[in-house]
């Protein structure tokens, strides 16, 4: 069987300045043929792949290969791979034919070639007649066309399209989608694609690849990204999400909310679980009809439905709801199983790996985790210990060596509160994501040391902000690592 692989990244990993990383481990197959979507928010590394496949930048390690042929080294002109860049990069002195002619004369093709390539492609993006006319009197759309034309009119095998509609207006860029995806399937050549708009790359995408931090997060078509996401990530990244923190409370039976659900995935009794349910996915229905209810606390015009907001107990739930409901009104919520997904809680979350590097008369054992060096009594690493004459002694009356011991440190979401005073907490840092999970936001905050710490708080902080962590010191707990 003919291998269908095009292209393949293997183990890319790009630093800048020595110290800024921006991808890592990066690993991922692109088909011939297929329009692929790099989807992440600004600064997840995104824009980075598109720039090292197209030869503008070189990985820190890892290799690049085009039909199993390492291209990892080569100059972007050596490479069967165009792009269209964000800023269109058109040439404002040349006109229309010249701009989409201009790498066809450096290949010295004949004028008789070239007018047949360039009519052709003109035709492609509809924009025939336009040879003359001046760049600067031309819309940002026919401008984008132009500078797609300009890309194809070589006939690469990869095309590479780098956030190229978000120059574009609301109508303009739905329109440019449209077009973007009848021309992948007239040209057939490979598409690679750069946004961070989550519809833009359901809508014209046969793959996505959700990226966060630099990593892929979970690779897909659109159905399987928006249906089921493999993390809380990908579920509050990709459309809206309501999210319940809850448990397993039998086979394909799910405690959260404060009911009983039937779900489809079958995980195991007792298993911390997140619950995540699409807003349409939510039918609101009378009072006595309801696997749970509330009270409605607004429902807003959004064109083909109402998006209604409700307060269950403190658990505030989004549904779209054809019908109106006036504020305050009482009412019931159905989910059916196969609505439901299931995620199990991510189990690593605030774990740190750490070392004992001694007793200390007086202070305690000296414990050094992610970003701190804190002395704690011996019996929080070493259960039931003792001190005696300076030694370190466990429950049987036996001599503990504790210089270099392993242990992992865990700091619960829930112990942690954010301040915006540097001087209240133990450590400083910046927010880089949050999500509304149940009734509270849970935060991730990154310290200049790019360690990342977990907080639930009610308050709402925005992405970016300034934030010291306010951590007790007898709420870490500590585990010894074997």
């Amino acid at each position: 069987m003919e291998n269908d692989i095009l292209i393949e990244l293997k183990n890319i990993k790009k630093v800048y300045d020595q110290d800024t990383l921006v991808v890592e481990d990066f690993n991922l197959e692109i088909k011939k043929g297929e329009f692929v979507t790099l989807l992440g928010p600004s600064g997840c590394g995104k824009t980075t792949i598109l720039r090292m496949l197209g030869g503008f930048d070189k990985p820190t390690e890892g290799t690049i290969l085009l039909d199993g042929v390492d291209i990892t080294d080569l100059a972007p002109n050596q490479r069967p791979i165009n792009t269209v860049f964000q800023k269109y990069a058109l040439f404002p002195h040349l006109n229309v034919y010249d701009n989409v002619a201009f790498g066809l004369k450096l290949k010295n093709m004949t004028k008789f070639e070239r007018d047949k390539k360039v009519r052709k492609v003109l035709e492609l993006v509809d924009l025939e007649g336009f040879e003359k006319r001046s760049i600067h009197t031309l819309s940002g759309g026919q401008q984008q066309r132009i500078a797609i034309a300009r890309a194809i009119v070589n006939e690469p095998e990869v095309l590479l399209l780098d956030e190229c509609l978000s120059a574009l207006d609301y109508k303009m860029r739905k329109e440019m989608q449209l077009e973007l995806k009848s021309m992948h399937k007239q040209l057939g050549i490979t598409f690679i694609f750069v946004t961070h708009d989550q519809e833009e790359a359901l809508t014209m995408s046969d793959k996505i690849v959700v990226m966060a931090d630099g990593e892929i997060q979970q690779i897909g078509t659109p159905e399987e990204i928006y249906n089921e996401p493999a993390n809380l990530f990908v579920a509050d990244f990709i459309g809206e999400s309501n999210i319940f923190h809850g448990r397993m409370t039998g086979p394909k039976k799910a405690f959260f909310c404060g009911a009983e659900f039937n779900c489809v995935d079958p995980y195991q009794k007792g298993t911390v679980i997140d619950a995540v349910i699409r807003p349409e996915d939510i039918k609101i229905t009378e009072v006595d009809k309801g696997q749970i209810t509330g009270e409605v606390l607004s429902a807003d015009f959004k064109g083909t439905f109402y998006n209604v907001i409700v307060r269950s107990g403190k658990t505030e739930i989004e549904a779209n709801s054809l019908k109106y409901y006036e504020p305050g009104t009482e009412v019931g919520m159905k989910i059916a199983p196969d609505n439901i997904h299931i995620i199990p809680y991510d189990n690593s979350i605030n774990h740190y790996d750490g070392m004992v590097y001694g007793y200390h008369e007086g202070k305690g054992l000296q414990v050094a985790f992610a970003d701190f060096t804190w002395y704690v009594e011996p019996e929080r690493v070493f259960p039931g210990a003792t001190v005696e004459d300076g030694v370190v002694v466990d429950s049987s009356g036996n001599a503990i060596r504790v210089e270099d011991v392993r242990v992992e440190a865990y700091i619960a979401p829930t112990d942690m509160k954010l301040s915006d005073d540097a001087e209240e907490g133990v450590i400083t840092g910046n927010i880089i994501s949050f999500l509304y999970v149940d009734d509270h936001y849970t935060y991730t905050v990154r310290t200049k040391s790019e360690e990342d710490y977990v907080v639930d708080d009610v308050d709402l902080w925005n992405q970016e902000d300034f934030v010291s962590l306010v951590i007790p010191e007898d709420k870490v707990s500590f585990r010894v690592v074997h």
